[in-house]
């Protein structure tokens, strides 16, 4: 059964969305406020910008963050977002074939990398190159990854291990998370001695360390696409998205560690 738009903005401010990301929502939202449903490896850099954005033009977003997957799934569902970025072009693609974004204001905004992350006071030490012994180095633990069927970072990552020669390997050990962010989470409370994620997520937390980066040919380019949402009539949304790929945001971007396509 499709949930009407007024049923989705009672869940979304309800929180639940939030919730089911493992990020809390703010529970109102002004009249002028957008509504931006975001891939969690975003938060740090987009909680910064959102700030300064509310500085600076007086309006705020309330940013959704989870999978790409299950976030663009929640806007086929009629969740009432204005905004989507998604940390793969799959995803987006996935809306557009569906008419669901304006297609004229889609652009790339971001590029990635990932790496091979430890705890922190892991003594792990690989270099990453074909038929490298990551399964050794795991023993009995398990690695972190993302969804691989769905989240981008875990469908990074799967591509990297096959392109490399270790996937066979290691496909029995992997410990699957809904999101970059609950990956990267395993890592750091020690439950899983390696996990993959992106830089930027690894740069953002202090209980672990990059073992090493996956090389940029092992996988697609990690691309951020950006786009106004076709249901929305939010007249903020494109100056969000102008916001976003202007000079102001750029150096909050660029210190998460995310390499700036746009402009």
């Amino acid at each position: 059964m499709r949930i009407t738009r007024r049923g989705w903005l009672g869940i979304l401010l309800a929180g639940a969305l939030g919730a089911a990301a493992g990020f809390g929502a703010p529970a109102r939202a002004q009249a002028q406020d957008i509504t931006v449903f975001a891939a969690a490896s975003l938060k740090n850099a987009l909680d910064d910008i959102n700030a300064q954005w509310q500085a600076d033009a007086k309006h705020k977003a309330t940013i959704s963050y989870a999978a790409s997957s299950a976030l663009a799934k929640q806007i086929e569902g009629g969740a009432p977002a204005d905004v989507f970025i998604s940390a793969d072009l799959d995803w987006m693609d996935y809306l557009a074939e569906r008419k669901l974004i304006e297609p004229e204001t889609r652009s790339t905004l971001l590029g990635n990398r990932i790496v091979l992350v430890a705890p922190k006071d892991s003594t792990v030490q690989l270099t990453i190159a074909p038929n490298f012994e990551l399964a050794k180095a795991l023993g009995d633990g398990h690695l972190a990854m993302a969804d691989i069927k769905a989240v981008p970072a875990g469908k990074y990552g799967q591509a990297a291990l096959q392109k490399l020669g270790v996937w066979a390997s290691v496909e029995g050990k992997v410990a699957q998370a809904e999101n970059v962010r609950a990956t990267l989470a395993l890592v750091s409370r020690g439950e899983a001695p390696l996990g993959i994620v992106y830089q930027t997520d690894a740069a953002a937390d202090t209980g672990v360390k990059i073992v090493g980066t996956f090389p940029a040919d092992s996988h697609p380019p990690i691309l951020y696409p950006i786009a106004v949402v076709a249901s929305s009539s939010n007249p903020q949304a494109q100056a969000f998205v102008d916001y976003l790929k202007s000079a102001a945001a750029k150096p909050l971007f660029e210190k998460q560690g995310f390499t700036v396509v746009t402009q």
